[in-house]
């Protein structure tokens, strides 16, 4: 079939198998001419277990070890796979994609796929690692699931997107029609607020880590680190001081916990605060995409902007494994700060200057929302250059055994 984009409420329901596979190979190319200079690093993983494995900074981080270092990984992510009338998730696409590279490379990678709060699925993990000799150094969590079911009680928590205290009104821009708009949210309850740490909080996390501890699966020194954001004041009311906020304030405590917990094993977890990028739940958050599409305008013509794989670049050859004095570079919390190109008081200062004086006549001028529709349209793979859309495909393309 001749497969298109299909976006309801800003949310893309399909994905085009030849489209991810060719920009995950994109992913892959990139971190391959950077390959020389992670030669000379002073430090280096030898085993890499990525926890959200397939899409966004999960599925960079997965290529930055096995392309970049070239060591064996183990990814876990939960990915529908397709039929013949119904495409896949783009997560099971890039998967396969990857896992062909990695297997044409000749670098050992296994992805476990599967509800990864679950304790099955971290016991499966630890089965595949044993099996494989693996003894991780560097593990990666960057799960981005809206629900999880606790595993211990079995009670199932879903995260919600809203303010705390009050509602919340702000300017929107839609990226399909590229219509300026109002969006309003009303506060969270108590309740959601709970579930939302619960879910994208770290108390999976630290299971993980426990869970490998126990299994003899952490290597003396193992590094740790999970993802976050913080982003500029105006964004706080919807973000840093809601619903997700809360959770990632809960994440970031989280580290300090790790390093108390196992220090007999000398691991040292981190935080890294990154870039804002589009992802897959980016463009349904009021005031992100019209912040976003002002970022990307400001740092392209600046010639700062990152994609997801130069922010994983940056973070393994200037933060992990620099090896510079006193350690891994952080700020007075803790945190790893790749965002600090976005946090430039210049950019800031421009991009606060621009969406005071935003208008539908001069927005194309002022922001960037071409290419945050392409970047959200290429994350399932579609709008990616060299693809032909017009030739039939089945959905059911496995890149792994073509």
């Amino acid at each position: 079939m001749i497969l298109k984009p299909m976006v309801r409420n800003n949310i893309c329901t399909n994905a085009h198998p030849r489209g991810c596979e060719v920009e995950t190979r994109r992913q892959i190319d990139y971190i391959l001419a950077r390959k020389p200079r992670y030669a000379g690093l002073p430090e280096r993983p030898t085993a890499v277990l990525v926890i959200g494995c397939s899409t966004g900074y999960g599925l960079a981080s997965r290529i930055g070890a096995t392309f970049g270092f070239g060591v064996p990984t183990l990814g876990v992510s939960y990915e529908k796979a397709p039929s013949a009338t119904k495409t896949g998730t783009p997560g099971w696409y890039n998967n396969r994609s990857f896992e062909a590279a990695a297997r044409k490379a000749g670098i050992p990678a296994k992805t476990i796929d599967g509800d990864a709060y679950s304790k099955e699925i971290k016991a499966e993990t630890i089965k595949a690692a044993k099996e494989l000799g693996l003894s991780f150094d560097l593990v990666v969590y960057s799960l981005a699931s809206p629900v999880r079911t606790d595993p211990a009680t079995g009670v199932m928590y879903q995260s919600t997107v809203k303010p705390i205290g009050e509602a919340y009104s702000g300017r929107t821009v839609n990226a399909f029609t590229g219509h300026l708009g109002e969006a309003s949210l009303e506060p969270a309850t108590e309740a959601e607020v709970a579930a939302t740490v619960k879910v994208m909080g770290g108390e999976d996390w630290e299971l993980w880590i426990a869970a490998l501890a126990e299994a003899g699966l952490l290597a003396k020194g193992v590094k740790t680190l999970a993802y976050s954001y913080v982003g500029p004041a105006l964004s706080w009311p919807i973000y840093r001081d809601g619903t997700i906020g809360r959770a990632k304030a809960h994440l970031e405590a989280t580290a300090p916990n790790l390093n108390s917990r196992f220090a007999s094993l000398g691991l040292k977890a981190y935080v890294s605060i990154n870039k804002a990028l589009v992802t897959r739940s980016s463009a349904v958050i009021p005031i992100i995409p019209l912040y976003i599409s002002t970022l990307f305008k400001v740092m392209k013509e600046r010639g700062t902007h990152e994609d997801c794989s130069a922010q994983i670049d940056r973070l393994f050859r200037d933060r992990l494994y620099a090896g510079k004095n006193g350690g891994v570079p952080v700020d007075a919390e803790g945190r790893i700060r790749l965002d600090d190109l976005e946090m430039l008081q210049g950019v800031q200062a421009e991009i606060e200057a621009r969406m005071a004086h935003i208008t539908q006549e001069n927005l194309g001028r002022l922001a960037d929302v071409d290419s945050f529709r392409v970047d959200f349209l290429r994350a399932h793979g579609f709008e990616v250059p060299t693809v032909n859309y017009e030739a039939e495909i089945d959905p059911d393309y496995d890149p792994l055994s073509s």
